[in-house]
């Protein structure tokens, strides 16, 4: 039987290899990819946890086809052609009715989520570009149910939080060699800080975003009880990278948002009680709305631009009056916010916004870096971009799935006994923390470097509540 086995796997070898040479011969490259996509269907149908595992592997080191040169095909290679083959075969499981934890489902984080999903279905229809909002719509689809639904699943055995994050951050320390071995060569100057990460990341915010949320989990492993004092000895040196490379990012929105994560991580800390956050939070806005005039003021007489002097650059932060980056972020609000008065109740359509904002700028509004064909990106903001393209349910919906979340981490933080597993829970949340405040300057959630660890660390927090909290079994296998 043996025997017979191996002349079936020569025939078989002998014969992809004439074939092979038939392809070389005739310049037919593509069938070189055969293997590959052999070995991707086989991993999906009988082994997709591994699968997405390595789908979290490659999405640092991912490439976008625009940078490649085939414009407008806006996908990231090799991973969103794998979530697409993902997502697919998760559907006809689930058609199928195989085991697949129906708890998943009816979580309240779930729930949130298939309102959002069911106003942007509703608002594509209805969008002034219908093909653009279809395609927004399933590129989400394939990022929500691989890194959040069918992570979940795959949390339900503990020791696959730990691999999703260093799966994650292997790679992404490659990129930061990448970036900084780059930018010596241009000695750390501040505008090569914008491109030296390309072809990984689009540019240094997307860059800096991604090190800001892995930065809280990273630095919690240095207090773990499961990491041997050999393991974290040499996470010393690595951290002194992680956060020269973030420094060195410039990305602005980075470091306030990790300033912001902090200040929560001290409440989660001392256990304050999520409804004295919010209460706090509540007078903090009640504060700014009466003061928000002499703020104004305070912030129009800051004159310091962008600069490659660190100190400079963080009082640039505040600098609406003369800095480009900052003034042009506000022209692509203002025109988010007249979009959002002609159409306040289903917006323009779910990705409509880069199509439809440049007859929305004001002449007082520009800038040396405006484009009036509206071809130069998006609104800047998880929240305004929505709010333009989806009407105020839009943004009402991401806020109602970041509230859920957020009553979720702190629920499971409080419930865990020290250890391990809470770090897990108090880091991961943190680093989502980062990108709910970084959302209010820029928006990456139709990428897959940030998708992976915003929906993976939603994900990470659900399961910890579905499956690993202490009256509850879970598998540690």
């Amino acid at each position: 039987m043996q025997t017979i086995n191996l002349k079936y796997i020569y025939a078989i070898g002998g014969l992809f290899a004439v074939l092979q040479a038939l392809a070389i011969g005739f310049e037919f490259f593509y069938f070189s990819l055969i293997p590959i996509v052999m070995l991707v269907l086989v991993l999906a149908f009988y082994k997709m946890d591994y699968l997405l595992l390595g789908i979290v592997f490659m999405a640092p080191i991912s490439v976008n086809l625009d940078d490649l040169g085939f414009e407008g095909a806006g996908l990231s290679l090799p991973t969103e052609p794998l979530l697409i083959v993902v997502m697919l075969l998760f559907i006809v499981k689930m058609l199928a009715n195989t085991t697949i934890d129906k708890r998943i489902f009816a979580h309240p984080v779930s729930w949130c989520i298939y309102a959002y999903f069911l106003w942007i279905f509703i608002t594509s229809f209805i969008s002034s570009q219908p093909l653009v909002s279809f395609k927004y719509l399933i590129s989400r689809a394939w990022f929500v149910v691989s890194f959040f639904f069918i992570a979940i699943h795959l949390f339900k055995n503990i020791k696959n939080i730990d691999r999703y994050f260093w799966l994650y951050m292997f790679p992404l320390f490659f990129v930061m060699f990448y970036t900084l071995t780059r930018h010596a060569m241009e000695g750390f100057e501040h505008d090569p800080a914008h491109w030296v990460m390309t072809p990984f990341f689009n540019d240094h915010t997307s860059y800096g975003a991604a090190l800001a949320f892995t930065l809280p989990t990273f630095v919690g492993m240095l207090f773990t009880d499961k990491l041997k004092t050999t393991t974290k000895l040499l996470l010393v040196p690595a951290l002194a990278i992680f956060v020269t490379a973030l420094i060195l990012s410039y990305t602005r929105a980075a470091w306030v948002s990790l300033i912001a994560a902090g200040v929560v991580g001290l409440f989660m800390y001392f256990k304050v009680k999520l409804s004295t956050l919010v209460i706090l939070t509540a007078l903090g806005g009640v504060f700014v709305f009466f003061t928000i005039e002499q703020v104004l003021m305070d912030l129009e007489r800051n004159k310091q631009d962008s600069s490659d002097s660190f100190s400079e650059h963080v009082e640039s932060i505040s600098n609406i009056s003369s800095d480009a980056s900052n003034l042009e972020r506000l022209n692509r609000w203002n025109a988010a916010l007249r979009m959002f008065e002609e159409r306040p109740i289903v917006g323009w359509g779910p990705g409509s916004y880069a199509f439809e904002y440049a007859p929305f700028q004001s002449s007082a509004d520009k800038t040396i870096i405006t484009t009036d064909s509206g071809d130069a990106g998006n609104a800047h903001s998880e929240y305004l971009g929505p709010l333009a393209e989806m009407g105020f349910l839009g943004p009402l919906l991401y806020l109602f799935i970041l509230i859920t979340v957020t009553i979720t981490a702190f629920r499971v933080v409080y419930a865990l006994p020290n250890g391990h597993v809470k770090m897990l829970a108090i880091t991961c949340y943190l680093g989502l923390f980062t990108y709910y405040v970084h959302g209010v300057l820029n928006n990456f959630l139709d990428t897959d470097k940030i998708s992976c660890v915003f929906w993976g660390f939603s994900a990470i927090l659900v399961a910890l509540d579905l499956f690993h909290l202490p009256e509850k079994e879970y598998s540690a296998k």
